[in-house]
C-alpha cells in the first residue's frame, strides 16, 4: 500500500547502509556518437564558462531546440553527460548547473548534487525535474529545487510576474511573459519563493527560486512548450541571479576541470544495465536523525547521539518497501558547519521548534490532567499538585529564547551555533514527552498488518502474539491485508488460488477470532484495482511479468497504458481496467464473499485508482479494452487516438476514467451495505492536491466522502519529519477543508519504516493536537519494541476484563460516548490549569465559562445516554454556542499560550464531527 506514490507497494529494499552511492545501473539505448554535435561554441577557455548543462537521454530527442537557444542566451557553457555522474566532482567545477527536462535521476546522482551545491554550486532546472525517480531522489530534489512538478497543462497557459513582484530585480528580458505550455509548480512554502505564475484560479506558481536554484515549470528548449525568446531570457536572467556574488567569491565550484564543448566529446558511462528495478531503489538512509536538506549539509561522519536516550533507536528491520506518496531523505546533521541559512530557512526553523514546544506542553498538560482526575481522594489530588511545576516544560523559557534567537544569529552568519542551539533545543524537549504515564483520549488507534508480518507468522499460535502486542499497545482497529496483486489471504471460492505462501491454515479466520477476544475491530484490508506484483512474484520464485492469477485467467480485464503496455514504466504492478464489467463484478462477489463468510468489521479499499501519470509527458492509463469501447461508443473516438492538447476532449477522457472509480466505490458502498449495514467502509488515499490528484491517477475521494460512500478516510501522510507531516496532513484535517468531505472520519498515516520513536510520537502528537479522530500506522512488520513500550505507557494497557460499558469507546463505533469523553478529557484540562492558577479569566468570565461548559456536558452526556434526533440538534447548539463564546473567554489566555487555546479549539471542533458522523451512522 504505501511508499511513494503508492505505486510499489511492499517491494524488496535491500539497503547496504555501508554504500551510500548507488552503483550507477542504466542501459544507454542509443548512441551518442549518431546524433548530430552542438557545440559550445561560445565557451572560448576552460577557465571563462560558467555554465553546465547536462545532457542525458531524455533530452537526446530536444537537443536541437536546447542548443539553438543556449547559443542565444550567448552564455559560454560546458556540457556533462548524465550517464557519467557518480561523485559531486563529477558535476564540474563552473557555479551554474543546468537541468533542462530531465526526469530520471539515480540516487547517487541525486546526492553528488546535493554535496555539490552544498559547496556553493547553484542549480537551474526546467520542466518535470526528477518526477520519474525513486521516491527519496525526489524528496531530495524537491529540498533543492523549493518545491516539485505537481502536474502538467493539457492546455496553453499565460506566464505572468508573480503577485510578489520578487522578479523584478534579475528579469530583466523582454518577452519573457506569455503564452507557455507548462505546468504547476508545487512549492514549499517555507523554503521556496514563486517568481511567476500561470494565469489561472488561484494564481499557481510557475517559477519557483530559492537562494541555490530556479525551477522553470515548463520543458526548456522544446518549440511546443514555449517561444525561443521567452527561454533564452528566463535562462539569462536565472545566471544573472545566480553569479551576483560576495566581493572576492569565487565563480568556481570545487570539481572537474575539464570543458566539453559537443555531444560527441561526451565520454560514455562507466558501466551499463538493464536492470531498471537498480534505478528505483530509494536513497539509503545514513545514521543520524533527518532534518530538512535545504538546511544542514551532509558530511560522510554522522554526528552521534542526538536522539534523546529516552526514545532509544528506533530502526525497524525490513525488506520490503511499500509504495509511499514520498520518502523523506535522511541526512546527517553537522552541528559545525556554516553552510548558509537563509533568512527563509531561519523562520521556518524558529516556528520548527516554537511547534515542539506546544506539542510536548500539550502532552504533558494531557498527561497531567489525566494523573490529576485519576487520584482518589483529596490528599491525593494535593500531594499531586504539590510535585507538579506551575509550568509544563522544565524551563520552556530557555527553548523559546532559542526559537526567538535564531532569525538573529542566521543574519550574523553565526550558522554553526544557530545549528547548535536548534538540535540542544530540540533534544531537550523531546525528552520532556511524558512517555511514561497515559495521555490518550478515546480515538481511532490503528495499524496496516501486512502480508509479510501475516506470512511470517505462519500459524494462528503466532498470529495471537501479535495480536497481544497490538492489544497491549491500545491499539484498536488492524487492517488486515486480506487481497494483495489478486491473491485472497484465505481459501475462497471466487478467486483462482489462495496465496501460495499460505500453507494450511485460515489467516483471515484467526484474525477475526483474536481480534474479538481482544475487543479490537478487524477490518479486511483488499487491493482493488492493481492485479499483480513483480515483487511478489520474486517472492514466489516466478516470471516477474506474470500478471497474477486472474488476469492469466482473463487477460481482457487488464489495463494497458497509451503504449500498450501493461505495467506503465517505472512502475511494479499490472492493472485491471476498471471500466470493465465483468472485473467489477467478480471483486464485488469477492468482497460479498470477505465480509459474508468472515465476522470483519470493516472493509479498507485500496489502490483504488489507475497507475500515476504524467499525460504532458506521453505517458497515460486506462486503455483497457472495454473503456475503449464504451468511450468510443459514446464520444465516437478512441481515447487512444486523443492528445492532451486537445483539451476538451482530453478532458472528458480523465473525467470518463475517473467516474469509473467514482462509480464502482458507490456499488462497493450500496451492495455491500445491503449485506451487512454496520460494515464501516475506508479508503487508502494520496494527500495530493484535488486537481492534481485526478489528472495524475483518477482518484476523487472527496466525491466519496461527500455522497456518503465511505466512512474513514487515510490519506498516507508519510514523513520523517513533523513538520513535512503536517504539511501533508493539516490542509485535509483543517475545518475549511473538512467541509467538502461530509461527515467522513479523517485518520491521517504515519509510516513507521526507518521513522525514530521519538518522530512518530511526535507525529502522533500532531495530529492529536489537530481536529482529527485518530492516526493509522504503517505497517505491523515495522511496530519495535521501543514504540511498544511508549504505547504501552501513553494508551495501553487496559485490563481484560472490563464490561462493555467500561471500556474506552472507539470513535467510529461509539461517536456520541467518544464525544463525551473527549469533552470531558477537555474539561479535565481546563480544571487542571486553573488549580495550577494558569487560566486567565475574570472571576465573572469564569463563573460563565464553567456554567456554559456544564450545560454542553449535560447535551453531551444525555446524547450519548439515549441518542434520539432532538438530544443531537440539542447538544449542536450548545456546542456551537459554546464554541462562539470561547475565544473571547480565552482572549488573554492566548497571549500566554496560543498554543494551547488553538489546540482546546480543534478538539471542540474534533467533538463536532464526531456529532456530523453519528447523525448518519446513527439516524439515516
Amino acid at each position: 500500500m504505501k511508499i511513494q506514490q503508492k505505486n510499489q507497494k511492499k517491494s524488496k529494499v535491500k539497503i547496504k547502509t555501508t554504500n551510500l552511492f548507488f552503483v550507477y545501473l542504466q542501459f544507454l539505448t542509443f548512441s551518442i556518437f549518431n546524433i548530430l554535435p552542438a557545440t559550445a561554441q561560445t565557451a572560448s577557455t576552460n577557465s571563462d564558462a560558467n555554465l553546465t548543462i547536462v545532457y542525458s537521454r531524455e533530452n537526446a530527442n530536444q537537443w536541437a531546440g536546447i542548443a539553438n537557444r543556449l547559443q542565444a542566451t550567448g552564455v559560454k557553457y560546458c556540457l556533462v553527460s548524465l550517464d557519467t555522474i557518480q561523485s559531486a566532482n563529477d558535476w564540474g567545477d563552473r557555479k551554474i548547473l543546468f537541468l533542462p527536462n530531465i526526469e530520471t535521476i539515480t540516487p547517487a546522482q541525486a546526492i553528488a548534487l546535493e554535496e555539490w551545491m552544498s559547496r556553493g554550486g547553484r542549480l537551474v532546472a526546467s520542466g518535470p525535474v526528477a518526477s520519474l525517480s525513486a521516491p527519496g531522489v525526489r524528496q531530495l530534489m524537491k529540498a533543492l529545487l523549493g518545491g516539485y512538478w505537481g502536474f502538467s497543462w493539457n492546455e496553453i497557459q499565460k506566464l505572468q510576474p508573480s503577485p510578489e513582484k520578487i522578479t523584478q530585480d534579475w528579469v530583466k528580458e523582454g518577452g519573457v511573459f506569455g503564452k507557455v505550455r507548462g505546468g504547476v509548480v508545487i512549492a514549499d512554502s517555507a523554503v521556496g519563493q514563486t517568481a511567476a505564475t500561470w494565469d489561472a484560479k488561484d494564481s499557481p506558481t510557475a517559477v519557483l527560486t530559492t537562494e541555490r536554484s530556479t525551477f522553470l515549470g515548463w520543458r526548456w528548449g522544446v518549440d511546443t512548450a514555449a517561444a525561443s525568446e521567452l527561454d533564452v531570457g528566463w535562462l539569462r536572467a536565472a545566471i544573472a541571479r545566480h553569479m551576483k556574488l560576495a566581493p572576492g567569491a569565487s565563480t568556481k565550484v570545487n570539481g572537474a576541470k575539464s570543458c566539453i564543448k559537443s555531444i560527441a566529446e561526451l565520454p560514455k558511462p562507466a558501466s551499463f544495465s538493464q536492470n531498471s528495478e537498480q534505478n528505483s531503489q530509494p536513497i539509503p538512509p545514513r545514521q543520524a536523525i533527518r532534518i530538512n536538506p535545504n538546511i544542514f549539509s551532509s558530511p560522510t561522519n554522522p554526528t552521534p547521539n542526538t536522539t534523546a536516550a529516552r526514545f532509544p533507536s528506533n530502526t525497524p528491520r525490513s525488506d520490503e518497501a511499500i509504495d509511499q506518496l514520498e520518502q523523506s531523505v535522511r541526512l546527517d546533521v553537522v552541528p559545525n558547519s556554516q553552510q548558509p541559512i537563509s533568512s527563509r530557512e531561519a523562520i521556518a526553523l524558529q516556528q520548527e521548534l516554537k511547534n515542539l514546544i506546544g506539542r510536548v506542553e500539550s502532552a504533558q498538560l494531557s498527561a497531567s490532567a489525566i494523573a490529576g482526575k485519576a487520584s482518589s481522594t483529596k490528599a491525593q489530588q494535593a500531594e499531586y499538585t504539590s510535585l507538579r511545576p506551575r509550568t509544563l516544560i522544565p524551563n520552556p523559557e530557555q527553548a523559546r529564547q532559542i526559537a526567538n534567537n535564531l532569525p538573529s544569529l542566521v543574519a550574523q552568519k553565526q550558522y554553526s551555533q544557530a545549528r547548535q542551539q536548534w538540535l540542544s533545543a530540540r533534544s531537550s524537549l523531546w525528552k520532556q514527552f511524558p512517555t511514561n504515564q497515559r495521555l490518550a483520549q478515546p480515538e481511532i488507534r490503528s495499524i496496516w498488518l501486512d502480508r509479510g508480518t501475516i506470512v511470517k507468522a505462519g500459524n494462528e499460535k503466532a498470529l495471537a502474539q501479535i495480536f497481544d502486542r497490538i492489544a497491549q499497545a491500545g491499539i484498536n482497529t488492524v487492517f488486515f491485508e486480506t487481497l494483495n496483486a489478486s491473491y485472497p489471504i484465505y481459501p475462497s471460492q471466487v478467486a483462482p488460488q489462495q496465496n501460495p505462501l499460505i500453507r494450511g491454515w485460515d489467516p483471515l479466520a484467526s484474525a477475526v477470532k483474536l481480534a474479538k477476544a481482544r475487543g479490537i475491530e478487524l477490518h479486511a484490508w483488499v487491493w482493488v484495482f492493481a492485479a499483480g506484483n513483480r515483487r511478489h512474484n520474486e517472492l514466489l520464485g516466478i516470471n516477474p511479468n506474470y500478471p497474477g492469477p486472474v488476469l492469466a485467467a482473463h487477460p481482457d480485464w487488464a489495463g494497458y497504458d497509451n503504449q500498450g503496455q501493461m505495467i506503465p514504466p517505472g512502475q511494479g504492478k499490472h492493472f485491471f481496467d476498471p471500466a470493465n464489467p465483468q472485473l467489477r463484478q467478480y471483486l464485488l462477489n469477492l468482497y460479498e464473499e470477505i465480509i459474508t463468510r468472515y465476522d470483519v468489521d470493516g472493509l479498507q479499499l485500496d489502490y483504488i485508482r489507475y497507475p500515476f501519470q504524467d499525460p504532458a509527458a506521453g505517458r497515460s492509463y486506462g486503455y483497457g479494452k472495454a473503456a475503449r469501447i464504451q468511450f468510443q461508443q459514446k464520444y465516437g473516438v478512441d481515447p487512444t487516438t486523443i492528445k492532451p492538447s486537445q483539451g476538451d476532449l482530453w478532458q472528458k477522457w480523465t473525467a470518463f476514467r475517473t467516474e469509473k472509480v467514482n462509480s464502482f466505490v458507490a456499488e462497493v458502498s450500496q451492495k455491500l451495505r445491503q449485506k451487512r449495514p454496520n460494515l464501516a467502509l475506508s479508503v487508502a488515499v494520496f494527500p495530493l492536491p484535488e486537481q492534481e490528484r485526478i489528472q495524475k491517477l483518477q482518484q476523487h475521494w472527496e466525491v466519496w466522502a461527500r455522497r456518503g460512500d465511505i466512512d474513514l478516510i487515510l490519506p498516507m501522510t508519510y514523513a520523517l519529519d513533523t513538520a513535512r507531516f503536517e504539511r501533508l496532513a493539516q490542509p485535509w484535517i483543517t475545518s475549511t477543508q473538512f467541509g467538502q468531505l461530509g461527515s467522513a472520519l479523517l485518520v491521517p498515516g504515519i509510516r513507521l519504516l526507518n521513522l525514530p520513536t521519538p518522530g512518530a510520537f511526535d507525529q502522533i502528537q500532531a495530529i492529536r493536537d489537530l481536529p482529527a479522530i485518530g492516526y493509522a500506522l504503517f505497517a505491523a512488520e515495522n511496530l519495535t519494541g521501543d514504540l511498544e513500550k511508549v504505547f504501552n505507557n501513553t494508551q495501553g494497557n487496559f485490563p481484560s476484563n472490563l464490561q462493555d460499558n467500561e471500556k474506552e469507546p472507539i470513535p467510529h463505533r461509539q461517536p456520541f460516548q467518544s464525544a463525551v469523553a473527549r469533552y470531558t478529557a477537555l474539561q479535565a484540562e481546563w480544571q487542571w490549569i486553573e488549580q495550577n492558577n494558569q487560566l486567565r479569566l475574570t472571576p465573572t468570565a469564569l463563573a460563565s465559562f464553567k456554567e456554559q461548559a456544564s450545560v454542553l456536558e449535560n447535551a453531551l452526556k444525555q446524547l450519548a445516554e439515549k441518542p434520539n434526533a432532538s438530544k443531537l440538534v440539542t447538544a449542536r447548539s450548545s456546542l456551537v454556542r459554546f464554541q462562539s463564546l470561547f475565544r473571547g473567554w480565552m482572549r488573554q489566555h492566548s497571549v500566554d499560550n496560543y498554543y494551547q487555546v488553538r489546540v482546546w479549539e480543534n478538539r471542540l471542533v474534533a467533538i463536532e464531527r464526531l456529532l456530523r458522523y453519528g447523525e448518519r451512522v446513527k439516524f439515516s
